[in-house]
This record gives structure tokens, sequence and C-alpha cells, in this order.
């Protein structure tokens, strides 16, 4: 037996008593033994793994949270053209985030600025206007320079005098603006004599006048760029080091009417993301409504955002809509003319993206400031559509006429909005099939689950398509989550040879403005910060490697028992009644038995809504109310058979019947008729994260009984819906909290090797690097905290640390932290 056989042999059985003295020696001892679980790691040098690209993680930007005005877009003055509208949001009116004083009225006439510009401001003389900016107000801090613009009209001539004060007085000094004859462009620059978060900026007239595209820009933007991006977090962002940027959507893509901005489509707003919308002078670019429920401006559009890419060294990688809308609206465009308007519109921003400055569009490019064409290689169409045909037969489409003039370009398609269920699995079907480059796959979910599947592109078919997974988070901001998240990046770079791409989201959130939570980087108007979640991916982002070394690694000693729980009733935006509730043990005895006839004492409210006893039924009558859940039973119950008759009364979905369950966090329920009435599925909550584990599409009719039964055998579950067997799953995997991988990073010949320990418990492991020859050193970058702790503006309790370790051989010990994320970049020498 060779030495390295000798050594795996030995650590294979535990550690030998001078790996624990060497761990001892690297890391302090653990106060109590039961807070220490023993591990081994067992490196291949000499085996070849999977290559990983240099574009193999990245970021997706899409404007939710208020991620561009107001945040990454470098503008301080919110709707700055008036056009805000009740059709972007019900409480909106053109002087949204303005106050008037005088005379000042909004106008839509021939005398606008810009067709696709229709609001202007019409301001009496005498009179003033003032804008609040986004949160506080508009920051401004001491020293530094902010540049004003204002686009006015006055025939017989005016003075604008501009101030920017807060409730304390002046915070620079004011400026005056002589106006005189058609639209022309005014500008002016601010010296802020102090730091404020709670600015306004005011513009008098002393004649009447018109104004519009009102603008208040800090010249330190992101790399001094003009209509330039918020520094901290453009810095945040490029700090990740991505690989790609995603861009515009998510929903903004496939959501909405897909008709243009202009008369003949009666100017809708509330429209797809069309990229010819956002190119061109702002002044003239259009407006639209936001899928997230507020205004957005273009201000940040398409150029912008290839720029951006471009500054930090990233692959541009934008989607497109494919005229199948999704996001709860699930259409598909039938109408041929405007399905080919899209599709040429598709290979006009090949051209503004790839083409020469005499070109069409790549003119369009170069009189926007960048002559260089910008290097496009991939580009996806449409996002999570849940018409999986529909979409895939309008995909082939644009794929044809793509690869028709643009053979290079890698087309992507998606799989819909889930990681499993009868849209995925049609979706990759298709994708097979017709022979698609790349699939991009979406999934949000619990802890448990990220967990639970780092294995889940082990098995994937290496002929296939590649995968991007294009969206991805383990709802929610907590150390745990980002745990969670690193244990299933190990699998995605252990099979980096599949998963070619992939990128957490969403990655903005203004905290005043939240349409949804987690998110990867947090900002108001005066600070930003990294989640959690932030930390993990820049920590895999800067040390990505070249190559996969293959590893193993011992597990996580532990044994899962049988499903426990009690059993449960709910609802989601629906009226339900039910009725002839029973539960019964595996030996037939009856657990429970309940048909409401005398009043519903067994059952207690945990939920909202309101439950009461009606004609021998229990009714759940608020058809507006979420998450209703009444309980009854054990909590140690296991082995048993849960019969219900459940009957829809009113509302948008269908009805929740729940069993294992522990607490309001942590159960299991078959939601049949929910996503509005469109499918039904099993989820399972843990800790109030909740995951998908089986989905199929389907609706609940209004007033029709259903029979539902739900048989549980240690962890297998089988579902049946009016007699008929609906599904089953087997919920057997473990949630294994050690996870690693290990690269190789070719330029500095390191071994990176990167080891997840998402337990309270500290990791004592044996590493075996196979005889390669190391130095004594390694440098170590460690992310540790309690389970619960988040990042916020003012705590940053989830902070990387980097020391170096002394002791490194072939053959040493670790002692891994509890819930922690460490890389050890090891020299070879």
């Amino acid at each position: 037996m060779s030495r390295t056989a000798r050594s795996r042999a030995r650590l294979r059985l535990g550690l030998t008593a001078t790996a624990l003295l060497t761990a001892a020696a690297l890391v302090p001892a653990p106060a109590h033994a039961e807070d220490v679980t023993d591990y081994t790691l067992t490196v291949d040098p000499d085996a070849r793994g999977a290559t990983i690209g240099d574009t193999m993680y990245g970021v997706f930007f899409e404007d939710i949270n208020r991620a561009a005005d107001g945040g990454l877009y470098a503008e301080l003055v919110q709707n700055r053209s008036f056009e805000y509208s009740t059709a972007d949001h019900g409480s909106y009116t053109p002087l949204t985030s303005w106050t008037a004083a005088g005379t000042a009225e909004v106008l839509n006439d021939a005398g606008r600025l810009g067709e696709r510009n229709r609001n202007y401001l019409s301001l009496g003389a005498g009179s003033s206007v003032t804008n609040a900016g986004y949160n506080t107000g508009i920051r401004v801090e001491k020293g530094k320079r902010y540049d004003f613009s204002v686009w006015a009209r006055a025939g017989g001539g005016t003075t604008l005098t501009v101030g920017l004060k807060d409730a304390a007085g002046q915070l620079a000094s004011t400026r005056q603006v002589a106006v005189k004859g058609g639209w022309t462009k005014y500008r002016a620059t601010f010296t802020a004599s102090r730091t404020s978060n709670r600015g306004r900026l005011t513009v008098a007239s002393s004649s009447a006048a018109a104004l519009d595209m009102v603008s208040l820009f800090p010249r330190d933007t992101y790399r001094n760029q003009p209509n330039g991006l918020r520094k901290d977090l453009a810095e945040k962002i490029a700090a990740l080091k991505p690989g790609f940027v995603r861009f515009p959507g998510g929903c903004l893509v496939n959501t909405g009417s897909m008709e243009d901005y202009s008369e003949a489509s009666g100017w809708q707003r509330k429209r797809s993301y069309q990229w010819k919308d956002t190119v061109g002078p702002v002044e003239e670019r259009a407006t639209n409504a936001n899928f997230w429920g507020y205004n957005q401006s273009y201000g940040l559009g398409y150029y912008e955002y290839f720029r951006f890419a471009e500054d930090v060294g990233a692959m541009p990688l934008p989607v497109v809509p494919a005229l199948v809308t999704g996001c709860g609206q699930n259409r598909a465009t039938d109408d041929e003319a405007l399905l080919e308007r899209h599709i040429q519109d598709t290979l006009d921003l090949i051209e503004f993206a790839n083409g020469p400055a005499t070109s069409t569009w790549g003119k369009v490019r170069a009189e926007m400031g960048h002559p260089k064409p910008f290097g496009l290689t991939h580009i996806g169409v449409g996002n999570e559509e849940n018409l999986p045909r529909e979409f895939f037969a309008r995909f082939q489409r644009f794929r044809a006429a793509i690869e028709a003039k643009h053979p290079d370009i890698t087309v992507i398609s998606n799989s819909g909005p889930d990681d499993s269920g009868t849209t995925f699995e049609t979706a990759w079907q298709l994708n097979r099939e017709g022979g698609v480059d790349m699939v991009d796959e979406h999934y949000y979910n619990s802890p448990q689950w990220f967990l639970q599947n780092n294995d889940r592109y082990d098995a994937y078919d290496r002929e296939g398509p590649k995968v991007f997974l294009g969206e991805y988070a383990s709802q929610g901001n907590a150390w745990k989550n980002g745990l969670a998240e690193a244990a299933f990046m190990t699998g995605l770079e252990r099979n980096a040879d599949l998963v070619e791409l992939a990128s957490y989201a969403p990655l903005l959130a203004n905290e005043d403005h939240v349409q949804w939570s987690p998110d990867m980087i947090w900002f108001n108007n005066h600070a930003s910060w990294g989640s959690a979640n932030y930390e993990v991916q820049k920590l895999f982002m800067n040390n990505v490697g070249d190559r996969v070394v293959p590893s193993t690694a011992s597990t996580t000693p532990g044994v899962s028992g049988p499903i426990t729980g009690a059993v449960g009733l709910s609802t989601w935006a629906t009226s339900a009644a039910y009725d002839d509730v029973k539960v019964t043990a595996a030996d037939g005895s009856t657990l429970l038995s309940d048909d409401f006839s005398g009043g519903a004492a067994q059952w207690k409210h945990v939920g909202g809504g309101s439950w009461s006893v009606q004609d021998g039924r229990y009714v759940q009558t608020d058809e507006t109310a979420e998450n209703t859940m009444v309980t009854a039973g054990d909590p140690a119950w296991h082995d048993y058979d849960l019969h219900v008759r459940a009957t829809k009364r009113s509302g948008k979905e269908g009805f929740l019947v729940a069993f294992g369950v522990r607490d309001t966090g942590n159960l299991y329920w078959w939601n049949l008729g929910g996503w509005n009435n469109t499918r039904s599925a099993v989820e399972q909550a843990v800790d109030g994260g909740k995951s998908t584990l089986i989905s199929r599409s389907g609706s609940i009719e209004t007033g029709r009984s259903y029979d539902i039964d739900i048989k549980v055998r240690g962890r297998q579950v089988t579902l049946y819906l009016d007699g008929r067997e609906w599904g089953g799953f087997t919920d057997d995997k473990p949630a294994e909290p050690f996870r690693q991988v290990v690269t190789e990073d070719a330029r500095t010949g390191e071994l990176i090797v990167k080891v997840v320990n998402a337990q309270p418990a500290e990791a004592r492991t044996a590493i075996d690097l196979g005889g390669a020859k190391v130095a004594p050193t390694a440098r170590v970058t460690t992310l540790a905290a309690d389970a619960d702790a988040v990042n916020t503006e003012t705590d940053t309790p989830v902070t990387p640390v980097t020391s170096t370790v002394r002791g490194v051989s072939d053959e040493f010990a670790y002692t891994f932290p509890a819930h922690s994320v460490t890389f050890l970049r090891i020299r070879q020498w």
C-alpha cells in the first residue's frame, strides 16, 4: 500500500492523534466535545475536473425595489419630466414628488418638448415648484459638485431662480438662469456647502415659462460617466467582479402590452421593456409603468447598461420579450406582424451592440458616445413563461432569425418559474428536442432545499443544453440563508461543465420601496450595504479558479425520522368550506374525526381570516385574507391517513390542506388551485422558508366539493384527489450542512479549498491533498456569524475576516467554525 493510500485509509477511520494536535495548533479547541463534528476531506490533484469559465458567476439587474430611478441611476430629482401617472400607481399624479407655490399646471398638448415626452409643466409668473427627491430627500455632500439642467421655454423671456435647501437652510448658493425663446436646455452647477439627506430643489420663475426634464446629477458618478450611475452602488457591484450582467428582467420583459409607445398604439403605458424606448437623448426616451408598481423613466437604458457591463469587465446578457407573457399574466400574442417586429427589434439590438458605426443602429450607439462595438455574445429570449409550448414556438422563430444573421450569438431559452413541475418538465423536453444551446432556470426556495439539493446538477444530461441559473435565492437575508446558498454553490462549481452561468437575484433594493425580498445589496438615499448573501457571492466570485479539482468529503452523522406533525386547513385569497375531516393511524385507529356538527373546539386558529361553523361545515369567509391556517392534532403524529372534504366558495384561488405541522413555520401543505388558480403543488415550509416538492397545472371549481386524501408513511407521502392518485413524493434527502469544493487558480498555482459548515457545531476536518507539494502557509478568508445575523446599514456582523494559517502540508487538519464559509488558498510548489 502506498503512502497516499495508507493515509487515506487512516483518514477514513477518523482523525489521528497527530491530526488532532495539528488542528489544535491551527484553531483553538472548542469548549465542549459535543460542539464538534469530525470530517475528512480528500483531494485528488492529479485528476481533471470541470473547467470553469470566466463568466460563471454574474449579476442580474432588474428595475425592482426602485433599483434604477432613485437607485443605481444617479438622478436626484424624482419625476423629473412630470410623467407620473395613475397607470404607474393609483396614488400618482403628474406632480407626485413636487409641491407648487403659485400657478403650476402639467399640460399634455402640442406645446410639449417632444412626442414621446408627453407632459410638461406650465409655471406662472412668480410661481415655483419644489422637488422632494427620493427617500428622505435629495442627498448632497459638503464640497461635492452637482449639475443642474432643465429644458425650458419662455417666449417673452424669464429668469429661473434655482435653489437647494433643507429645513435648516441653504445647501448651496442660489443660481439664476436666463431663459428666452423655444425649448432649450439650460445648465447650472451647485457646490454643496454642507451635507444633508433631506435636500429640496426649488425652481422659481419670474415670468410665465414651460419646464421639462428638471434634473440634478452628482458630478461624482461611477467613472464620471455622463447620465451616469450612483457611485457607491456601482462600486459594490463592480467589487463582485461579475462575469456577466443580465438585464432588464425578469417580469419587466414578459408582462404588459407588446405594442410600442406611439400614437398608433394609444401611447400605452403598461408595456413590456422594449430596448428602443431606452436609447438616444434622455429627453426623447419613452416612459413606462413598471410592473412592480411605480414609474420607470428609462434614464438608465440599454446604452447605460452596455456601458456599465463594459466598465466592470462583464459580458452583457440582454433578455428580450418572446411575446408570451408570464408573472401571473400568461397570455400568448398571436399577432404575426407584431411578432415579426419584435424579432426585427432583436436583430436591431444586436446591431446596436455589435454593428459598425456606419450601420443604422451602430450609428446610434456611436452618436451616444461609443463608436466601438460592445461585443455581445449571448442573448436571452423570454423569461419564466408558464405556457411552455406557446413560448417555444415563438422562441424558435427568434432563434432562427438570430442564427441566420449572427451565428456566433448564443440564444438562451428558459424553463419557467420553478425548479420542477409540469411546466419545467415540458419546457426542458422541448429545449432538449429542439437542440437549444442553453436554458435559463429560476427558483426561490428555503435554505433547507438548498442544503438538500447540492447534487441537483450531478445527474443532468451532459449531451443536452447547458444551464444558466439566472435567478435563485433562499428566501431570506439572514446568515443562515447565505450559508445555504454557499453550500449549493459548491455543487454549481462541481458541475461547471454544465452550469456555465449563475446569478443571485434580485440585485438591489431601496429599503423604503421593497416589492421583493431578499435582495443582495440594500440602500437608501445616503448609504448602501451588502447583505450576508452579498458577502457569499463576493467571496465565490472573487475566488472562482479555472478548474475543479476532484475531491470527496465525509458527511454529517444523523438519521431522519418519519414525517411528524399535526394537520391543518387554510385558504389564500379565497373563501372555502371544510367537512368530514378524519385522521387515521396506520393501524386503523382513529386519531381525529370531525364533521363539525358540534362546533370546531378541536381546532386552533393560528393564521388570519375569519373562521366559523356554518351548516355543519367549517368555513373561512374572508376571500381577501391570506394564510388563514387552523390546526388540530398532535405534533408527534406520524404514519397516518388524512381525509378532508373541501369546497371553494369564492375568491382567486382554491384551498390548502396541511400535514406534518410542527408549528406555523414548519409544515407541509397541499396547495390546490394556487397561483391565481392555475396550478396545485405540495410545498414544504422549514423555519418559514417554503420550497415546492411536487407541482402540477390545474384549477379548482367554485361550488364543487373535492375529496382530499393524504397518506403519510415514514417520509413517503401519496396524495389522492377524488379517489384518484394525484401524485406523491419521498422527502428523504438529507439537508447536509457540510459541503465543499476544491478548485485551482492557474494564474497563481493555488488550490482553493472551499468549505461550508452550516451547522452550529465546529467541523474538525482532516484534509488530505493527495500528495500535493504545497507551501506551509495558506491565506484564509472566513465568513462566520450567528445563523440569524443580518447585515444592516449600521451593523455588518457578516464580514470577511482574512488571516494566515501555518502548518499546512499535504496532510493537515483544520477546524472550520460553526456557521461558516471558509476559503483556504494553498500555494502549490
